[in-house]
């Protein structure tokens, strides 16, 4: 992780194309899943979209902050967050992911009067999705405890990839000049909006390629231990970094997250 996203997008704007502007985790339990995410975060939800079956819409002090939708019965597929990626037109953002050399796996296709959006894959496998607003606009609120605080690809390494999401999203690349980290931060209009973690072989190999997302809450170690009374694990144990405390976690049907308290 590095730093922390600004408020582009929020306040009732539009986010910038290429900004992660939303995430949203598809489960089995979908019950389960917001009695674990409204105890750790104080979410209450709200019904969503059902164009891909039933989906709620987390909600924090009256702003939107996520999504839980329920994969169907017939499908196996890893519960993981997703982050969503702001595009102007998810017809071509999707035409050119393809030319590049990643997968549309979903869409593009309309969510009722919210927006459209398709879900697709880097070339490595890491899944995001996009999404082109109309009346949802995505995240209200960011930055502040229960809400997102920032999203990292972890990859074999940034090279492999920071082209294709240049290509496909226009980002301004700022790599971190070090000898022992190969992570680059990818800005918007000069803000950071999220960044590639280049981990080499220490890339776990049940998940590959993947998007980290990190929540921002006001105690790790607190968060930490309700994670793990609610059900969840420890992936990585809290400790501090140059940026704030963080701990990798994961909810009860194994979703991986991050919790940080961002060093301001």
């Amino acid at each position: 992780m590095t730093e922390a996203p600004g408020s582009a997008g929020l306040n009732g704007t539009v986010y910038a194309p290429g900004t992660p502007c939303w995430v949203s985790l598809m489960v089995h339990g979908l019950t389960a899943t917001q009695e674990f995410y409204g105890k750790l975060f104080g979410w209450e939800f709200r019904p969503g979209p059902q164009q891909l079956g039933a989906y709620v819409r987390a909600r924090l002090g009256g702003h939107e902050v996520a999504g839980i939708g329920l994969l169907p019965s017939d499908r196996h597929l890893p519960v993981a967050w997703t982050p969503y990626l702001a595009s102007d037109d998810v017809d071509l953002t999707a035409e050119t992911v393809r030319h590049c050399g990643g997968t549309v796996g979903v869409g593009p296709l309309v969510a009722d009067e919210a927006g459209r959006l398709a879900i697709a894959s880097d070339p490595s496998g890491a899944v995001f999705g996009v999404w082109q607003a109309a009346s949802h606009l995505g995240a209200g609120i960011t930055g502040v405890p229960g809400s997102l605080a920032w999203n990292e690809l972890v990859t074999r390494d940034c090279e492999s990839v920071a082209t294709f999401y240049g290509t496909v999203f226009g980002y301004e690349e700022e790599p971190v000049v070090s000898a022992d980290l190969d992570y680059l931060t990818l800005r918007v209009k000069g803000h950071p909006v999220a960044g590639i973690h280049g981990v080499g072989g220490a890339l776990p190999r049940d998940r590959g390629a993947h998007w980290m997302t990190y929540f921002e809450v006001a105690d790790v170690d607190t968060a930490v231990t309700q994670v793990v009374d609610l059900g969840g694990h420890v992936l990585e144990a809290a400790h501090e970094s140059p940026h704030g405390r963080v701990a990798a976690v994961t909810d009860p049907e194994g979703a991986a997250f991050s919790v940080v308290r961002t060093r301001r």
